[in-house]
């Protein structure tokens, strides 16, 4: 069994390019010219300094002794929280940038929800001196309010999109109508596994880094690069697919996806894409999304601004069918009260995307002398008001 992508930009029937034919010179490009270009000693070279000394790479395996002892069996996390910017997504940025300018592309948009990506996107566009619009729907941009200020800050226009119901799927949509306006000198900074090819195996690559990192630490800690388990949160799927990536052909390491499930999968407001979805094509590729029966995209709903989107990547969406992955999903209240319990036992504040992750661990069926790895995706300071909000809630229910 396959579970990368082929010569034609497909996960067994999932992924391909569904654009329209404006945007076919900027696709067929890159699709021609990204493994040639980011395979080049050159471009290896910048690359991995810049992991090292800008984004702060390797992230710790760090031995979570207290979330173990409550649970039962050993827990790390792997810290891409403590990377530059705070997050994961920093490693694609870094990739994407350098890409864009290998190709000579003057200008850079991108689209975000939780406003890490973006964040991510403003911080490589400074370090480079590169003209950068980042779209974010009106929702995301008010509950992520400290993010907005940041992209502002390092010199990038924040577009609020108005359209839809005003979240990442949105943002998406208006994003890739300015790059059909801007053909010639734009570079689209995808931040996660969605979109045509060759976008989903690029940023899984450009992640794959984690996993990486992952199994020679692992090696230190315990004498083995192989886990039993490896979990992490799925909206699109970036940080998922990075620490699924160098595990994907290990049979014997379980590999587990935690979805949103919003206020409950079947109350209307979720983002479980797993469950629900059925195939069809979103932003420019065939996968599984939250549908009508005549095709129209349901409005997702989760707590967290980062899994608010009705979609899967392809790869994740053909790793479901195959039954490479399992995929679970969790609801606000058990995400939100996962996050509270790792910053009073471990110090750690995630990010909401993450303490879906961390929710599903209780219910995890592993044994005593199990290890787990969990990929602490992202930091929760964006997320300070929304926490506090639930912690004063809980705590005058009591």
């Amino acid at each position: 069994m396959s579970y990368t992508v082929d010569e034609r930009g497909f996960y067994g029937r999932y992924g391909g390019a569904y654009i329209p034919e404006m945007l076919y010179p900027n696709i067929d490009e890159l699709r021609r010219r990204y493994l040639e270009i980011t395979e080049d000693p050159s471009f290896q070279s910048e690359f991995q300094s810049l992991l090292r000394d800008y984004v702060g790479r390797p992230t710790p395996l760090y031995l979570a002794r207290r979330l173990s002892d409550v649970l039962g069996y050993t827990v790390y996390l792997k810290r891409e929280d403590l990377n530059h910017t705070g997050a994961h997504k920093i490693n694609n940025a870094v990739g994407q940038i350098l890409l864009a300018k290998w190709l000579g592309k003057k200008r850079i948009i991108a689209e975000t929800g939780a406003g890490q990506h973006g964040v991510a996107t403003a911080t490589v566009c400074a370090l480079m001196g590169i003209e950068c619009y980042v779209y974010m729907g009106e929702i995301d941009m008010a509950r992520q309010l400290p993010n907005v200020r940041r992209m502002e800050m390092l010199g990038t226009t924040v577009v609020p999109v108005k359209s839809g119901s005003r979240v990442l799927k949105d943002a998406t949509n208006e994003a890739m109508r300015d790059w059909i306006a801007h053909p010639d000198d734009t570079h689209y900074i995808i931040g996660s596994v969605v979109g045509p090819h060759p976008f989903p195996d690029m940023v899984s690559r450009f992640q794959s880094v984690i996993s990486e990192e992952m199994r020679w630490q692992l090696k230190q800690h315990t004498g083995s690069e192989l886990p039993n388990v490896i979990v992490a949160c799925v909206g699109g799927g970036s940080n998922a697919m990075g620490a699924y990536y160098h595990y994907l052909d290990e049979d014997s390491v379980r590999l587990v996806g935690v979805e949103a499930a919003g206020e409950g999968v079947h109350s209307g407001h979720t983002a479980a894409t797993m469950t629900l979805g059925t195939d069809g094509v979103l932003h420019g590729s065939r996968t599984l999304l939250m549908q009508t029966d005549d095709g129209q995209v349901l409005e997702a709903h989760s707590v967290s601004a980062g899994l608010d989107y009705p979609g899967i990547g392809p790869q994740h969406a053909h790793l479901h069918k195959t039954k490479r992955v399992e995929y679970v999903s969790v609801t606000d209240e058990e995400a939100l009260t996962a996050g509270l319990q790792l910053a009073r036992l471990e110090g750690i504040i995630p990010a909401l995307e993450t303490a879906h992750a961390l929710a599903h661990l209780s219910r995890l069926e592993v044994g005593n002398d199990d290890v787990v790895v969990l990929n602490l995706s992202g930091r929760g300071d964006k997320d300070l008001a929304t926490y506090l909000e639930h912690g004063e809630s809980a705590t005058s229910n009591t």
